[in-house]
């Protein structure tokens, strides 16, 4: 079964990039419908296993971003990176914490908690979709990005 998984993940992987479809999207999808509520049927309950890979995931993500610009990238991008990191986040947590509250009904702890998620990746699906269509980014816009996203 796992070897079926690893497939379907491969082929959409391909197929989400030609369609410039985040490639996260589809993973999340294909674990939806192949877990125990979906088609798939695939009972998992081992959290601490998938908290250690996110986590491991997560650190390589971070760590590469962090490799791939210089220090004299960031010297002229620091404090612009800085609040884009902070009060940008701060605010774009806020904003969708209370949009969720308004047209979800559900509570403001989880709309915030979906707010703080989203704020804190929104970075790096911005990359993933400007790479999926091969945009790069011009003067001091990568570098900026990159430095938000590390911190």
């Amino acid at each position: 079964m796992a070897s079926i998984v690893c497939i379907i993940g491969a082929i959409s992987s391909k197929l989400a990039g030609k369609l410039g479809i985040p490639t996260l999207l589809t993973f999340i999808l294909i674990g939806i419908l192949m877990g125990s509520d979906g088609f798939g049927k695939i009972y998992f309950d081992n959290y601490h296993l998938v908290q250690t890979i996110g986590i491991i995931a997560l650190s390589y993500i971070l760590f590469m971003g962090g490799l791939s610009v210089e220090i004299k990238q960031i010297k002229p991008v620091f404090f612009k990176g800085l609040s884009l990191a902070t009060i940008g986040v701060f605010i774009t947590a806020i904003l969708t914490g209370y949009i969720a509250h308004k047209f979800l009904n559900l509570g403001l702890k989880e709309c915030f908690l979906l707010g703080a998620i989203i704020s804190s990746t929104d970075a790096a699906a911005v990359f993933s979709v400007l790479r999926s269509k091969n945009i790069s980014l011009k003067n001091n816009l990568k570098p900026l990005f990159h430095f938000a996203l590390c911190l």
